[in-house]
């Protein structure tokens, strides 16, 4: 038999019995869809903590005060860095731009809209550190920190819900009653998690310290975040800072840091890792599918050789080998399997870059694993759901089954 004859014979077994026929490609066709969804799900979500990593560059450190927790208990929380750690910090000679952080709640008032944002206190360093673009305006100065210059820098969102100009620079904004003058307005960035980047003001830190919070230690400050220079050694400019705070805070050897430093490398590596396991996961959860899939052509293939006992005989008796019996069974299970794989991969790709662009508002990866893993379906499970079913056929006496009704 040619390729084309055992092609068709194994078409108009199928097609014999639609309804068993149609339920069995169902299972295949929802187990591949599956795998394709959860590989789309896994490569959308490292993507998109990939990208946020990225926006800030993997030689950003980022320290904050209080000692670790331990045991599930903070055993430290408070304020000890200061912003003169952080000048002192700057001037180590790996440090690209380096910034103080302190992070507040504001209500602004512009006109006679009200809106409730965050903001945040920072040194002119903080553009670079976090790779801020401007799209109107400029940032502020040092002479500005110094100066507790009442000059703000706004996020597109936050001017967009406070009905401003495109423009707004020139713009005066209250918080706490207290003016301040916009100067220049981000580029848009996204959210962040939890935290949109678009939806916030930035002020000198020492504005926000001292003119709006009033602090009893306008010197602390919550975060400092620095950028190192390309070529540096992550792991040797944390020793450096570790030396100098512990030194700086006269820590004793057997005291603890009060201090936290996190390496966005090294989170980054870890978030690559939890992804990768977690895309892993999901792939074995919709596996299950599959292997549901597999069984149903298995039962399929089992029941279709019981009610074509008889034909098998005639086969037999009018010269098919073994091996003929063999590859026409296996031919179906594959041909019902490649049916099933193409259809699913067809259904999973669609909805899953339909539902990631248009519902959710995801640029969804497209990668080849789905077409290896259909491909690979197809020729896996058809094969393995087959091959019982083929041998059983391949076994049958023919006079047995010339006499079976």
């Amino acid at each position: 038999m040619t390729f084309n004859d055992i092609l068709k014979e194994s078409w108009l077994s199928i097609s014999g019995n639609k309804v068993r026929s149609f339920l069995t490609v169902l299972g295949i066709i929802i187990g591949v869809m599956a795998v394709v969804i959860m590989v789309a799900v896994g490569e959308t979500v490292s993507k998109q903590v990939s990208d946020q990593f990225s926006s800030l560059g993997t030689n950003t450190i980022t320290i904050r005060a209080g000692a670790a927790q331990s045991a599930g208990v903070r055993t430290g929380n408070r304020q000890t860095l200061t912003i003169d750690d952080a000048e002192f910090i700057g001037q180590l000679p790996d440090v690209a731009a380096y910034s103080p952080i302190q992070n507040a709640s504001a209500q602004v008032i512009y006109g006679n809209q009200n809106w409730a944002t965050s903001m945040v206190g920072a040194y002119p360093g903080y553009e670079q550190v976090q790779n801020l673009e401007m799209e109107y305006g400029t940032f502020f100065n040092q002479a500005a920190v110094r100066n507790g210059s009442t000059y703000a820098i706004i996020g597109p969102q936050t001017a967009e819900e406070l009905q401003m100009p495109e423009n707004p620079v020139g713009e005066i904004i209250r918080v706490q009653n207290m003016p301040f003058t916009i100067i220049g307005m981000t580029r848009e960035r996204g959210d962040s998690g939890m935290f949109s980047q678009d939806d916030m003001i930035i002020i000198p830190i020492t504005t926000l310290k001292k003119r709006l919070q009033g602090s009893r230690f306008p010197n602390s400050v919550s975060t400092v975040t620095l950028k190192l220079n390309e070529n540096a050694d992550n792991a040797l400019v944390i020793e450096q800072i570790t030396a100098l705070l512990r030194d700086r805070h006269k820590l004793a050897d057997d005291e603890a840091d009060d201090f936290q430093i996190m390496d966005m490398k090294q989170m980054m590596e870890a978030m690559d890792t939890v992804t990768g396991y977690m895309t892993m996961l999901l792939i074995a959860i919709a596996a299950v599918s599959l292997l549901v899939g597999s069984i149903g052509i298995m039962n399929m293939m089992l029941v279709s050789v019981a009610e074509r006992t008889r034909e098998i005989g005639i086969r037999k008796a009018i010269g098919a080998r073994e091996r003929h019996i063999v590859i026409q069974f296996l031919s179906e299970a594959l041909l019902i399997s490649f049916i099933g794989s193409m259809v699913g991969l067809i259904f999973g790709v669609g909805l899953s870059q339909g539902i990631g662009r248009f519902v959710m508002g995801y640029d969804v990866p497209f990668s080849i694993w789905p077409v290896v893993v259909s491909v690979s379906v197809a020729v896996v499970v058809g094969l393995a759901s087959g091959v019982m079913p083929a041998m059983k056929a391949a076994k049958l006496n023919p006079i047995d089954s010339l006499r079976y009704e």
